[in-house]
């Protein structure tokens, strides 16, 4: 009987204990990361360790705590047996996918099981990345709408209020508008931004949509606009949807903002370098913008105390996915990637630099 391919799980996963007994079981061997720091984690791959012959890793999040990021040392530093690296998340910034591209190249047949059919998409490859995209759609989407809902409204304001003791007296109908009627402007119509074009639109709210390609997708009451700029102009809330590069840092930054609305919102459940922050912060001051709703922020968990001068905002402490239902969703997704690449080569949800 030949040997099963060993997988790591990096960083537990919360909920889906069962799944991953049901997914691997016959396919293969399930280790657990528990290496306190990078130097021990790098020397349980040594011949004789026990994380030798590892060829794929699930990677939560929270193993950054023990062992750092998964940046071009940590990459770098792994062994040629691994092949496959299945981060549990929409957003995978914390991988350095060019490093990942950048390992050497194994022949498919040194890797997966003999008696399975690899795919011929690849024959040979460096470090494999994939995702969890739809898996977080759900969860991210109704945090946005959350955002939007509140800032027009005040909501979070209004609460803060009554556990203060002041009711709703700073809550001027001046200053708060129903969302229904109001143009929305959603940077990036992938799975996250259409689920929440449908959410908003049952108010209804007009949609727009800006991104690289027009999404088939896209029902025809979504109107695609022709240019980032355009987007900003026409909307009373921008709502920002997409993945954090190099070529997305500050992609809405002052000039972009300047080209808002005066009294618009900007909303952002994406990642916090996509949004300049100290640019929101001016126009904040000056009125540009009405109020900002941000689940995520650029030095996280660390928080520029000026967001919090304007009362107006609504901040949340990066929960879009803090759901058990989404938790669930994510991790199985992100598993299935992993066993879908020992028995035929390929993950479905390859990242698109590695595509």
């Amino acid at each position: 009987m030949p040997t099963l391919p060993k997988v790591m799980i990096c960083g537990n996963p919360r909920w889906a204990h069962d799944e991953i007994n049901a997914l691997f079981n016959g396919i293969a061997e399930v280790i657990v990361d528990d290496a306190p720091n990078r130097a021990e984690f790098f020397a349980r791959f040594e011949p004789g360790g026990p994380y030798e012959g590892t060829v794929a890793v699930y990677r939560r999040n929270i193993s950054a705590a023990r062992i750092g990021i998964y940046d071009k040392v940590l990459v770098g530093g792994l062994p040629s047996s691994v092949k496959w690296i299945a981060h549990n998340g929409a957003g995978y910034d914390l991988v350095d996918v060019h490093a990942c591209k950048e390992k050497g190249l194994a022949p498919l047949s040194d890797i997966i099981r003999p008696d399975t059919q690899a795919t011929d998409t690849l024959t040979s490859i460096g470090i494999l990345v994939s995702n969890t995209p739809g898996a977080v759609d759900d969860g991210t989407a109704t945090t946005a709408l959350y955002l939007i809902i509140s800032c027009f409204r005040h909501f979070s304001w209004g609460e803060r209020s009554l556990h203060a003791g002041t009711w709703k007296n700073p809550i001027s109908s001046a200053l708060t508008h129903d969302p229904t009627g109001r143009t929305i402007g959603i940077l990036g119509l992938g799975g996250i931004g259409l689920r929440l074009a449908h959410l908003v639109h049952a108010f209804p709210m007009r949609v727009l949509y800006y991104s690289r390609n027009r999404n088939p997708e896209a029902p025809d009451w979504c109107e695609y606009v022709g240019s980032m700029d355009e987007l900003c102009e026409r909307s009373d809330v921008l709502s920002i949807h997409v993945p954090l590069r190099e070529d997305t840092r500050n992609l809405v930054g002052e000039m972009q903002i300047r080209k808002m609305k005066r009294g618009s919102i900007v909303v952002n459940t994406a990642r916090g370098k996509v949004l300049d922050e100290e640019a929101v912060i001016r126009a904040l001051e000056d009125g540009h913008l009405a109020s900002a709703g941000l689940d995520v922020f650029p030095d996280e968990p660390n928080i520029n105390p000026r967001l919090l001068e304007f009362p107006q905002n609504v901040l949340l402490p990066h929960v879009g996915t803090r759901t058990q239902d989404t938790e669930r969703k994510m991790e199985v997704r992100a598993m299935t990637n992993l066993r879908d690449f020992l028995t035929t080569g390929i993950g479905k949800d390859l990242v698109p630099e590695l595509r």
